[in-house]
């Protein structure tokens, strides 16, 4: 990877790094990887799409210290659209009882006609996603690394490689991968440890399925986490847990695992009492 040798304005696609002007609230938690770029004279260079979706798009981006080729990182920038929402905004299950700190805000986002309303919507997922990842990360959990909230942007650890044309490509989904047999069975045993860690946090992912989770080589990467429901508060979590466990079963079964949904449901359960 190219490392920027000057100090000149940034050029087109790319800007100075926002690391030292969003709060220190949204920060990753510390100590921060020692790969994290802090410096205030790094910049930011987007690198092309790695994801469309319905709700956000995730694009690659440099994040690098001109003439420093030992400070630059890869990272996943997540961009919550300020539009309808369509999956998460109709279902209001997965939002039961959050709120937000300013009631000014609050109308807003119940206000689905206007472009305030849409953009305190897409800033409250983001933050949402960005606030779960961070503890999930402290507890353990296999996630991405959180580096930074940004408005509607969660800027994320790079989950991928280079290929052997040299080109950074993100780890598969789950839903693509085709693992021998014994990684099968030890992909299983991270699924049931990635859930116990949600469980022990009071929560479910409530939108698990083999298409969020990353295969990254041996080991396995829960992704998209906006939508955590609260095993205690939600009256949909034990629900959402089950279809949780259904799915990634499904996945599991279908390449030779004995992998029993309820008993999974049950250990995972468990965990949150």
């Amino acid at each position: 990877m190219s490392v920027p040798d000057t100090f000149d304005t940034p050029a087109p696609g790319a800007r100075w790094s926002t690391w030292t002007t969003v709060a220190k609230g949204q920060r990753g938690p510390r100590p921060h990887p020692d790969w994290v770029v802090t410096a205030a004279a790094a910049i930011d260079t987007e690198l092309g799409v790695l994801k469309t979706g319905k709700e956000a798009d995730v694009h690659l981006v440099e994040r690098a210290v001109p003439g420093d080729p030992d400070r630059w990182s890869l990272l996943a920038a997540k961009r919550y659209r300020a539009r309808e929402r369509r999956q998460f905004d109709r279902d209001s299950s997965y939002t039961e009882g959050r709120r937000t700190r300013r009631s000014r805000d609050q109308r807003a986002a119940e206000d689905r006609t206007s472009a305030w309303g849409r953009s305190v919507r897409a800033g409250q997922w983001a933050l949402a996603e960005f606030s779960a990842l961070c503890a999930l990360w402290e507890a353990g959990a296999p996630v991405p690394y959180p580096v930074q909230l940004d408005g509607v942007e969660v800027l994320l650890e790079f989950i991928g490689s280079q290929d052997d044309d040299g080109a950074w490509v993100a780890a598969p989904r789950l839903a693509q991968a085709r693992p021998a047999p014994d990684v099968v069975a030890g992909y299983f045993e991270q699924l049931r440890d990635a859930m116990g860690v949600f469980a022990r946090l009071g929560w479910a992912h409530g939108d698990l399925s083999p298409y969020n989770v990353l295969a990254d080589g041996d080991r396995l990467v829960v992704i998209d986490v906006p939508q955590v429901v609260d095993l205690a508060a939600s009256p949909f979590a034990v629900e959402y847990l089950h279809r949780d466990c259904v799915n990634m079963c499904a996945w599991f079964g279908a390449r030779g695992l004995d992998a029993d949904p309820d008993e999974l449901f049950a250990d995972v359960y468990a965990q949150a009492w």
